[in-house]
């Protein structure tokens, strides 16, 4: 059975919303045969988020956490998987189910999921719930990846939690083909620190696809599916649809499913899954959206549809047309959360929700950590992410001359990256980061050239000497003329940028 709002001939009071409706991109009628088989969501600040950490001040601390993180590093890294949740379901029945103890909602998609839980965990915070958040990966150190209320748990609990999971890890390690991998292990210890705060929700981000996915242990009464897009093709699939289809793994029975715009093929596919587990489903451009946004000074000021209703006047110091869809897919998840479309139809209270969102941060994306000339970090990494960016440089930033420092992984569609950056650079210095996960500069060089051409392109290896390489460009116009830094390609670009430049 549907109860698809617009079903009934009484006019909808707020007739502005169908503005976002005919704006939604890419609406196919094959998915009303879909939609009529599903269920959908329609009714008539919190705690300040912290920075990314610093290495700890306390050289014992600091030793430990060392120790910890050689250890760590020593297990299957992130990009090396074998896809099956074995593993870490028999961690977590001999540590005791500790992500049972606790109500989850779950993140996966291609782009937008870090802030986006970033959000949600201001929302939740500002209603006065206590949060554990789950995200990946890390900007600057891996504590940053656990987080309670809203900042990242200290280096001594984040060694504390390891040396408490670790003889349970090894217990689990001798039992398995394979050892627990780096994530796993991680996930792990997300799931028990929360148990051990304890935590009122957690907010989880998947690491990657959603089905075998290390985080998908847990059953989320809230699934939020960002927008799909094409990344990791190698494991996901090479179409929208076949990503989603993965993606959709997180989507449990009796859900509420949040869904950001998508492709037609891959929205088709998330439906399909939730008419099968009988999940309520929201839409956005439908249930709820982005009714008006403006440019505001260090961010946007944005008017909300939520399940609830209308949310006016709400500040996000993020910039971009992204992050705002970000904050229309947040809000509405909280809202989901509290049964506001199901249990209550009264929305939830405007001064607490702007509150939280104005609230909001998300190192490393379209980050200013520095003026005269204005550099910007941002941690785009694929061609989807990277328009977004360049849209949102164009909107919020008025650069004359703008100097784009690229640093990628060698595993990511990096021509379509550098195309997506093409128009807003004047020039561009190619370099890599330091980790074995980094396209060799000569071949990054050698794509940039071929998108660039040659005059437009410079090689610095070396991230410190690329810097200080754009920072000379940016200012050859003089120090009031505009020129700008962007500093983007890779989380970990990003991250050892910010270091190197005192953030942190």
């Amino acid at each position: 059975m549907s109860d698809h709002p617009g079903t009934s001939d009484t006019p909808d009071p707020l007739d502005h919303f169908d503005e976002i409706v005919a704006a939604e991109t890419d609406r196919d009628p094959d998915l009303a045969v879909i939609e009529a088989g599903s269920r959908t969501l329609r009714t008539q600040g919190g705690p300040p988020q912290a920075d990314a950490p610093a290495r700890p001040e306390d050289p014992e601390v600091d030793k430990a956490l060392r120790e910890v993180e050689t250890e760590l590093a020593g297990r299957w890294g992130e990009t090396k998987l074998e896809p099956s949740v074995s593993r870490i379901s028999a961690l977590m029945d001999v540590l005791g189910e500790p992500q049972r103890s606790y109500p989850s909602i779950h993140i996966t998609g291609t782009n937008g999921k870090t802030s986006t839980a970033r959000m949600i965990e201001a929302l939740l915070g500002a209603f006065e719930l206590r949060t554990g958040r789950y995200t990946s990966p890390h900007v600057q150190s891996v504590t940053e990846r656990i987080s309670l209320d809203g900042a990242a748990i200290s280096a001594e609990r984040f060694v504390e939690t390891y040396r408490d999971v670790k003889p349970y890890v090894e217990m689990v390690d001798s039992a398995q083909d394979y050892r627990l991998s780096f994530f796993e292990v991680l996930t792990g210890m997300a799931y028990a620190a929360f148990a051990d705060a304890p935590i009122d929700v957690a907010v989880v981000e998947v690491g990657m696809g959603g089905s075998w996915d290390a985080t998908n242990v847990i059953d989320g009464d809230v699934a939020v599916i960002t927008p799909i897009d094409l990344d990791h093709t190698d494991r996901l699939g090479e179409t929208p649809a076949e990503i989603a289809a993965e993606k959709s793994g997180i989507i449990k029975q009796d859900a509420t499913v949040i869904l950001a715009q998508q492709p037609v093929d891959a929205a088709q596919v998330l439906l399909k899954k939730a008419v099968e587990v009988d999940a309520t489903v929201a839409r956005e451009g439908l249930e709820f959206g982005v009714v008006s946004r403006q440019v505001a000074v260090g961010g946007q000021l944005l008017t909300l549809r939520g399940l609830g209703g209308e949310y006016p006047e709400v500040y996000l110091p993020l910039h971009g047309a992204h992050q705002a869809h970000n904050a229309a897919v947040a809000l509405a998840a909280v809202e989901a959360f509290f049964g506001v479309g199901a249990q209550r139809a009264e929305p939830l209270d405007i001064d607490t929700v702007r509150k939280a969102f104005a609230s909001v941060s998300s190192p490393g994306r379209l980050e200013v950590v520095r003026r005269s000339p204005t550099i910007v970090l941002d941690a785009a990494h694929n061609p989807a992410g990277a328009r977004a960016t360049a849209e949102a440089v164009r909107e919020a930033f008025d650069f004359t001359r703008l100097i784009g420092v690229v640093g990628a992984s060698g595993d990511k569609n990096v021509r379509g990256l550098l195309e997506a950056f093409e128009p807003i650079f004047a020039e561009v210095v190619v370099t890599q980061n330091s980790t074995h996960r980094a396209m060799d500069t000569d071949e990054l060089a050698a794509l940039a050239v071929e998108v660039f051409g040659e005059e437009r392109v410079q090689v610095e290896p070396r991230l410190p000497d690329a810097l200080e390489a754009a920072i000379t460009l940016a200012e050859e116009e003089g120090e009031y003329a505009g020129g700008g830094v962007l500093v983007t390609g890779s989380v970990i670009t990003v991250g050892e940028a910010r270091l190197l430049l005192g953030k942190g």
